[in-house]
């Protein structure tokens, strides 16, 4: 089940609100994590079991840790015990073919594979089941000793499938002390709908010229073609994740949650290093918590500062896939963030700011090439394509076509992807605004009942 689904819109949603409103605060969070659950099984009812296994053992080792008498080296011992349980599900579900099919093309053996479908929201939920126990190991957070409330924190639907990634230190308090109100609830809808329509409207839509120009062969693509095929691209991601994201810290306040903010507009970035702190910002900030300054961050001369940022980058780019160009593409922003941080910034303040943001955009669109295709082939080849060296015309007839009946939606991207003025809703919204959202939503709900194609890049994820 998604977000953009008319039985999630029209079924789900509005009978948890239902049942979550009319319900005693005690039992909120029971009605939370049940509601949670039957949404993550919709699917797949069967890797219920792995989340809930994961759920309890983290929940009983936050426990162990809270005790006083527990010595240093057993508490060190628990956490490396709980985070090898956690990343082990997450190896064997995610990763395990990967490794298979490497070790049979190393060494010519004929493993079979597991071919086991990765369970919805397994990378999410499993980095913050993570980041509890590390907190409660630090003493930044207690120990949640009811059960209920931390498997609603674990399930907690809104945020379950594609983040943001939420530390229990952001949300401990709001399990027990969170305030609902009408005003919350409407700025929630708003945001929700801002999230549909992103997705909806602009994601699916500028998927499909992606899709009509990433289905040919990369060696008869004329430069022009390629380059607005990857444009293409890095919209359809960014508003189909950005919009999930806008959509899921909506939930979020109807139910009077507050997640932090994912995306801050990050094609306006003038540097590698500044798209990275706009971009997936939860994730980022998982990492160099729990990573990069564990691992002593830039404390310890350019060396070790080399090997942090590699890893932490190699780590990130596994993350998002079990595939050798996502290792490629985290590698690849790693080395460049490792050039900015020692000189390249310096060199950047000198020139003007458009340069500085052709910069960051185009090595931004050289990046979302190693994304999207799994094939060095057909990564060369689009790269090639791009760089006119494929011996194909820069421009022909179906460019122009493509560029043609896809204008306004381009205008729109960009307009939309650009930042903008606060706008002011300290007294709720304005009758005009109630109208433009609820012309969104209809808008978007008129184009969900008769479209083919509602993907969500990051489910594999």
């Amino acid at each position: 089940m998604v977000f953009s689904s008319l039985l999630f819109l029209f079924l789900f949603l509005p009978a948890v609100l239902i049942l979550y409103y009319c319900s005693p605060r005690r039992i909120r969070n029971l009605l939370l994590f049940i509601t949670s659950l039957i949404f993550y099984a919709w699917g797949e009812p069967v890797y219920i079991v792995i989340m809930l296994v994961s759920t309890l053992a983290d929940y009983f080792f936050g426990l162990l840790l809270d005790k006083p008498s527990l010595s240093a080296l057993k508490r060190k011992g628990i956490v490396i015990l709980s985070i090898v349980i956690s990343l082990t599900l997450l190896s064997y579900f995610k990763y395990a073919d990967f490794l298979i099919q490497n070790l049979n093309a190393l060494f010519d053996t004929d493993i079979p594979l597991t071919e086991l479908p990765l369970p919805i929201g397994i990378s999410f939920y499993t980095f913050q089941s993570m980041s509890y126990i590390i907190d409660v190991y630090r003493g930044t957070a207690k120990a949640q000793r009811n059960w209920i409330d931390f498997g609603a924190y674990v399930a907690l639907f809104p945020q379950l499938v594609a983040g943001p990634i939420v530390k229990y230190s952001t949300i401990a308090q709001q399990l027990h002390h969170r305030s609902e109100s009408i005003e919350l609830f409407a700025e929630g809808i708003r945001r929700f709908t801002i999230g549909l329509a992103k997705k909806v409207l602009l994601a699916n839509n500028i998927g499909l010229l992606w899709d009509s120009i990433s289905s040919s062969q990369p060696g008869t693509l004329p430069m022009f073609m390629a380059w607005l095929g990857i444009i293409a691209f890095a919209f359809q991601i960014y508003f189909d994740f950005s919009g999930y994201s806008d959509m899921a810290i909506g939930l979020g306040l109807m139910f009077g949650f507050r997640f932090n903010e994912n995306f801050n507009k990050p094609y306006t970035a003038e540097s590698i290093t500044d798209f990275w702190r706009r971009w997936h910002i939860s994730l980022g900030s998982w990492f160099r918590e729990y990573v990069y300054i564990p691992l002593g961050g830039n404390r310890h001369g350019l060396l070790k500062q080399a090997r942090n940022i590699l890893i932490v980058w190699l780590l990130t780019g596994l993350w998002h896939g079990a595939s050798w160009n996502f290792i490629l593409w985290g590698l690849y922003f790693g080395v460049i963030l490792m050039i900015e941080k020692w000189w390249g910034l310096k060199l950047l303040s000198t020139l003007p700011r458009w340069a500085r943001h052709v910069y960051a955009i185009v090595l931004i669109l050289i990046g979302w090439v190693l994304f999207a295709f799994e094939t060095p082939s057909l990564i060369v080849g689009y790269l090639s394509a791009m760089a006119g060296l494929n011996n194909q015309p820069i421009w022909n007839s179906e460019t122009g076509y493509l560029l043609y009946t896809n204008a306004i939606l381009l205008v729109v991207l960009v307009i939309v992807a650009l930042p903008k003025k606060q706008e002011a809703r300290a007294n709720g919204m304005s009758l005009l605004q109630v109208v433009w959202y609820g012309f969104l939503f209809l808008l978007s709900i008129a184009y969900l009942v008769d479209a083919t194609f509602n993907p969500f890049l990051y489910f594999r994820f």
